[in-house]
């Protein structure tokens, strides 16, 4: 390669400064075989170096004065009769899997630079201290190697630094990196070889800013977990520096290169210089509380100063550095076809159909976009096409009309086209569907609003005790009410304060809902009764309507169009509050608390660590494309531009930390009941409930896991009240990351292991088992539009209204024109396929991928971390087992999809099924 480019290699030389005698680099001394080194930065008049700065950014200035840090001193002093140990690190790093050809010339200058030991810089520190300096010995080599060793893994490379060190040096805690190429590099990890006691590792997983970036060095701990009064003393002012470095000063824009974590409002979702329109609340305070996303720094809006200015696509809006999606899952998935998805398919399906997005005219037009697909015609939008790695729904037929687009039968009417009409399978999919979080049993009549009255209407419900008799079999309410056989659906509160709202905008028409269930003799659920709410106007009253089972025609076909609003209803409580608020937006300030407040050695952020990975910059992708003004969800679901403030208001009145405990949530909706000697001391009221009854099997495991790391690290409750990095964590979280609810008395205190246990568990519950459950079911059940139509265009007619005539005479087209058009159907049906796919790289619970294998150095936590892998596998044994099991008729029959949504495992692709570690998705 360089043979064949000798004008661009020697520009590239030319361009670049003249190398440095490598003394004047190093400092580099020999004694004996000992090579003592010294950058020059590091050096002093005193003879002592400088402290290493918090790294913040380039724009950033000091947080102040640091005090001198372990592992900046000078290199160890030897007497004569010293001996020496010969020591080598080797450092692996991950290549880029598509490289243009500049790149690769770029790699080639990069192996020259490290061959002659200019590219990257190690310094070795102990855990032990200098007695001449008070700071962790330490001693400095440069990493060498003409090219990168090959190593049996593709896209991976092996360099080597050699050391001669004392044999008092003592035991390495850290390693202090420095890169002095052009640009950064991604850091797999460093092992040491060459000390008795084995190979040392030292897990990055990073990428490595460039000296030109950031002049800080960063710094890599070994994998041996400390609490903060553990820390070896050579160490301890590293563990702060590196704490100091992530957390910044909340001041300048960040850059990309940047690590800081730091917190801001949600007030980016906006765009109120572009379009009046487009403008939006910002998200905090007591009239739009929500939790708090990640700063980014940049400048305000020209026309609202509170209002953060936007980076559009394709532009990425500012993550930490190492938060950002890995190469793989870019190529797979995510980043590349996500944001392909969203800039070029969707305007090629609106550039097919904006000439005619009228309405579906028959279900066998629904019926095509899976068995026929649409083509797209235009030249310029094929070639868009081409270019695109479209998701796996998108088949591609080139035919002389153009590109034909065709999408996967979802699973809800693969097994049985029409189970989505049927009164049992609306009822089924709010125990085992993709929202199986609203149920709750009934266990007050009448029911009431607790709304204002004044500005609401009358708080009764339309729905009596006569009404729902007629359903009962001869039981009263009072027995049904007693003998837990009554449920409800409940959309009203949630949505009365804007219905009217909403149904200004076009082609937007909803109610507040509520569903009332019974649950038979066959422990089979089905809707009885549905009420559907307008609030009062300037001109009218509140509205109420009932609508029951029905024997003719008419009253049948009401019915339907009364479960439709209640669909999108649900489907956008969904999507707004138990998906994006209580899974995306909660996990985000855990997230950024972790970073700012417990150093990657503390054993706590290595168990939260698997986590959190990609969570911010799925959730950067979100604001930018998804819920931002204009975004596909204000596009494609019933509350259109207030869906945000519907969010905050459900955070604002119904979010609480510890009833995201999944057994405290069953417990809050009345569908479990205690019992000491059920598994999680509970017992399921409704005993075919899919997504409970697997869900607390995962619970357990789960509770179980962390109970045993935890006990393992804290020996009492002192060790937890004691651990300061800990306590910063958990306060941080509260008044930083949830600051609008910072005084809520049901945040759980950290007192004792049982406390944490369950703080923890819960956390790692909502990023793995409850994301997975409402969250990789969107296609196989929203992807058949009728099934849940995300927004209604209508209401329903009465006698006398000029629509009524309408729906008399074509019931099925009345229906058809209700639900939303063909361009917004298949606009979210692509998105809901894209957020349903798992990426070939996801991490699955209870999984190790090879970069992670060594996460810790403790046998103990490893073997109980092998412990609950082994237990998840027979958990899914359990689930297929229970999906055979003719008796739980929610999760088979003829027709009935298996519930595989919380089995652990899955392949890459939309599966249904899989619970990867972390809300990557």
């Amino acid at each position: 390669m360089l043979a064949a480019q000798p004008a661009l290699l020697k520009s590239k030389i030319a361009a670049s400064p003249a190398p440095l005698p490598l003394a004047a680099i190093t400092g580099r001394h020999e004694i004996g075989k000992m090579r003592m080194t010294q950058m020059p930065e590091f050096s002093s008049k005193s003879g002592r170096a400088p402290a290493i700065r918090a790294v913040i950014s380039s724009d950033d200035k000091s947080i102040g004065t640091a005090q001198p840090s372990a592992g900046t001193s000078g290199s160890p002093k030897l007497s004569p009769s010293s001996s020496v140990i010969d020591v080598k690190a080797v450092i692996t790093v991950r290549k880029k899997m598509k490289e243009r050809l500049t790149e690769k010339i770029e790699d080639q200058w990069e192996s020259f630079i490290n061959g002659i030991g200019q590219g990257i810089i190690i310094r070795l520190v102990s855990e032990e201290v200098d007695p001449d300096t008070r700071t962790g010995k330490s001693i400095e080599s440069a990493v060498r190697g003409w090219l990168p060793k090959p190593s049996n893994r593709p896209y991976i490379g092996e360099y080597a630094a050699d050391f001669s060190v004392p044999s008092d040096f003592g035991h390495p805690g850290a390693i202090i990196v420095t890169n002095l190429h052009n640009k950064e590099f991604y850091l797999l990890e460093i092992v040491i070889h060459g000390f008795k006691e084995g190979p040392i590792f030292f897990p990055a997983n990073s990428w490595i800013h460039s000296r030109n970036d950031n002049r800080e060095s960063r710094i890599i701990f070994s994998n041996q977990a400390f609490l903060p009064s553990q820390t070896p003393t050579g160490i301890k002012d590293l563990r702060r520096e590196d704490l100091l470095s992530l957390r910044g000063n909340g001041k300048g824009e960040r850059k990309k290169f940047d690590r800081i974590y730091d917190y801001a409002p949600y007030n980016d979702l906006g765009n109120p210089d572009h379009d009046d329109d487009l403008s939006r609340p910002v998200l905090t305070g007591e009239k739009w509380p929500y939790p708090r996303r990640c700063r980014t720094g940049r400048p305000p809006t020209n026309s609202d100063p509170k209002s953060e200015s936007r980076i559009e696509k394709p532009h990425p809006v500012y993550v930490p550095r190492d938060e950002t999606f890995e190469e793989v899952k870019q190529a797979t998935f995510s980043a590349g076809r996500l944001k392909a998805l969203l800039h070029n398919l969707i305007p090629s399906l609106a550039a097919a159909l904006s000439k005619s997005d009228n309405p579906f005219q028959c279900f066998s037009e629904i019926d095509k976009l899976y068995n026929d697909g649409f083509v797209i015609k235009h030249e310029e939008q094929k070639q868009v096409l081409e270019s695109l790695l479209l998701p796996r729904i998108l088949k591609q037929v080139v035919s002389a009309g153009g590109w034909l687009l065709k999408y996967e039968t979802p699973a809800i009417i693969s097994r049985d086209r029409f189970a989505w009409i049927r009164d049992s399978e609306f009822a089924r999919q709010a125990l085992a569907g993709v929202n199986p979080v609203n149920i709750e049993r009934l266990r007050e009549f009448p029911i009431l609003s607790k709304l204002d009255p004044a500005v609401y209407g009358p708080p009764e419900s339309a729905i009596t005790k006569e009404c729902i008799e007629k359903e009962l079999g001869g039981m009263n309410v009072d027995e049904a009410i007693e003998n837990g056989r009554l449920f409800i659906l409940d959309f009203h509160d949630i949505l009365l304060p804007f219905i009217n709202k909403m149904n200004a905008l076009k082609g937007r028409k909803a109610y507040a809902s509520r569903t009332v269930l019974f649950l038979n003799d066959t422990n089979l659920l089905r809707p009885i009764a549905i009420e559907l709410t307008l609030p009062p106007t300037p001109t009218a009253p509140q509205e109420k309507h009932l609508y029951t089972h029905g024997h003719d025609a008419t009253t049948h076909w009401m019915w339907k169009l009364a479960k439709a609003h209640v669909c999108s209803n649900d489907a956008g409580v969904h999507q707004l509050v138990n998906h994006w608020l209580r899974t995306h937006a909660c996990m985000e300030p855990y997230i950024i608390a972790a970073h700012r407040q417990l150093s990657s050695m503390h054993p706590i952020f290595k168990l939260l660590h698997p986590h959190m990975r990609y969570t911010l910059e799925i959730n950067a992708l979100a604001r930018q494309s998804l819920i931002n003004g204009g975004g596909i969800i204000e596009a494609s679901f019933s509350p259109g531009k207030y869906a945000m403030e519907v969010s905050s208001a459900a955070y604002r009145n119904l979010w609480r930390f510890d009833m995201e405990a999944l057994p405290a949530d069953l417990l809050r909706r009345g569908m479990a009941v205690e019992d000491p000697s059920m598994l999680c001391g509970i017992k399921l009221v409704v005993e075919d409930y899919p997504y409970a009854a697997d869900g607390l099997l995962i619970w357990s495991a789960i509770e179980d896991y962390v109970e045993d790391y935890v006990a393992h690290f804290y020996p009492d409750s002192h060790s937890i009240s004691s651990d300061y990095e800990l306590q910063a964590w958990w306060d941080e979280i509260k008044n930083k990351g949830h600051p609008e609810k910072r005084t809520e008395p049901w945040w759980p205190p950290l007192k004792t292991k049982d406390d944490l246990s369950g703080i923890l568990t819960i956390m790692i519950w909502i990023a793995s088992g409850q994301h997975a459950a409402i969250n990789f079911g969107q296609y196989p059940f929203g992807g058949y539009m009728p099934n849940r139509p995300t927004l209604m265009r209508k209401l329903i007619p009465e006698e006398g209204d000029p629509e009524y005539e309408k729906l008399i005479l074509n019931p099925q087209y009345f229906l058809l024109s209700c639900l939303p058009t063909q361009l917004q159907a298949t606009k979210i049906m692509a998105v809901q396929d894209t957020l349903s796919t798992h990426s070939a790289d996801e991490e699955y619970l209870g999984q190790l991928h090879r970069t992670h294998c060594r996460w810790i150095n403790d046998q103990k936590i490893l073997s109980s971390f092998n412990k609950f892998s082994s237990r998840l596998e027979e958990i899914e044994k359990i689930i297929n087992a229970r999906n055979k099991d003719s008796r739980l008729k929610n999760r088979s029959g003829a027709g009935v999809p298996p519930y595989e949504l919380l089995l652990p495992s899955s392949g890459p692709g939309v599966t249904g099924r899989g619970i990867p570690n972390s809300i990557s998705i």
